[in-house]
């Protein structure tokens, strides 16, 4: 059931929310909570896991350590951007030997990923081929239920991410032709903390680049034209908080204030969904933008996400903004390109005012606004297959739509060229 269309929005009124219990630490010294939360969860045993910059060019695990003290239990300091699989293994390998009781994932998105499926693996029992997405020819995809118990984890966060509180994973693996998903609402966090000594450990650029794809998530979101009145208090403020972060990332890259706006803004997105943000169906230009990203950060590891985001979206939205022209113009409206009380000649042009808006976003933060920009070389000889790894995207695409458009999607792709 829908009430009035006031703004760009059809607001919902018969929705379900559901809140999963959390504890979230925000702060100069938020650490130092720590040991009452692994008190709390009653753990001995607690196993980090982190990547390579933050055990070998931070201070970050060290402190960790001194919190913890008897309670902690070893760590897995290798894991690689985007949680390739052999990584995983080993940590779960590793994670077992110890004797965990508890994970604490230290970093930003690929560690929080990546921590969750070590829970899985450390739970679940038979073929890990058998726990992921599978995506049969003739159907929409699939997503088996996993239900063992889980060991607690903790998030500690370096950069804002939407990874933060989810229960969705996804992971590379170099022998499959799309990334390892999987979904299990039992590896949720128990608790976050946003400290400021660990936010300030990542460089400029990470934060810059993740956020962006906070950015960008936020703007999409913005989009969607049914949406209840919890989710809309989410997008709106996500948009406004990633938005106004960035330029002051840059001009005060000391300030902790911007990066913990960054995470605010994720937080919220993650709290979009359990506010119903789910339940409705995404635009075009939202669920190509996303699956162009993933395809291209994946097969070119060298590439951030914020990058492929920067490189991709612009493009979407001037080919594909006109399937959805309302989502698009709530989109040309939140970037300042469109009056909101513009009228209908001026929205027929929301998709190309939308799209210049956001390239000059994106250029005026550093990053590329087309495919050509990137600073790592993608051959334009790659980008049948970028569509083709973009066929195989849970979240972007679980009905296997794009199946039926991949004519387009390969115009659309080198349009972003």
């Amino acid at each position: 059931m829908s009430g009035s269309d006031e703004g760009g929005v059809m607001r919902v009124t018969a929705f379900r929310a559901v809140t999963p219990a959390v504890r979230l630490y925000s702060g100069e010294d938020a650490l130092d909570a720590l040991p009452a939360e692994v008190a709390r969860l009653k753990a001995s045993r607690v196993f980090i896991v982190c990547g390579r910059t933050v055990a070998t060019r931070t201070g970050l695990v060290a402190l960790l350590r001194d919190r913890l003290g008897p309670a902690y239990a070893g760590q897995f300091d290798r894991m690689g951007k985007d949680s390739p699989y052999p990584d995983v293994v080993a940590a779960r390998d590793a994670a077992r030997a110890a004797g965990a009781d508890l994970l604490l994932a230290v970093g930003g998105g690929s560690v929080m990923q990546a921590t969750r499926v070590v829970a899985i693996l450390l739970a679940e029992r038979g073929d890990v081929m058998d726990m992921i997405t599978r995506y049969p020819e003739d159907g929409a995809a699939i997503s088996p239920r996993l239900l063992a118990p889980k060991l607690p984890i903790i998030n500690v966060c370096t950069v804002g991410t939407s990874a933060t509180h989810r229960g969705g994973s996804a992971i590379r693996n170099e022998e499959l032709d799309h990334r390892m998903e999987f979904f299990d609402p039992r590896t949720r966090p128990q608790a976050v903390f946003w400290d400021h000594r660990a936010l300030q450990t990542a460089p400029v650029s990470l934060a810059l680049e993740s956020g962006f794809s906070v950015f960008c998530r936020a703007l999409v979101n913005l989009g969607t034209e049914r949406q209840n009145p919890l989710v809309e208090g989410n997008r709106r403020q996500a948009f406004t908080l990633a938005d106004r972060a960035l330029p002051r990332l840059l001009a005060a890259p000391d300030d902790p204030v911007p990066r913990l706006e960054l995470c605010a803004a994720a937080w919220l997105q993650n709290r979009d969904a359990d506010d119903g943000g789910t339940m409705f169906d995404k635009h075009w230009v939202q669920r190509v933008a996303y699956a162009f990203a993933t395809a291209l950060f994946i097969r070119f590891p060298q590439v951030s996400q914020g990058q492929a985001n920067a490189a991709v979206t612009s493009a979407v939205m001037r080919r594909l903004g006109p399937r959805d022209p309302r989502a698009t113009r709530n989109m040309a409206v939140a970037l300042g390109a469109l009056p909101a009380d513009a009228g209908p000649g001026d929205s027929a042009q929301a998709h190309l005012l939308a799209a210049d808006a956001f390239e000059a976003r994106a250029r005026a933060l550093g990053l590329p606004a087309c495919l050509s920009e990137l600073p790592v070389a993608v051959p334009r000889a790659s980008l049948p297959q970028l569509v083709q790894d973009s066929l195989k995207n849970f979240n972007a695409d679980p009905k296997r739509e794009f199946r039926r458009e991949v004519e387009l999607l390969s115009e659309v792709l080198d349009a972003a060229w």
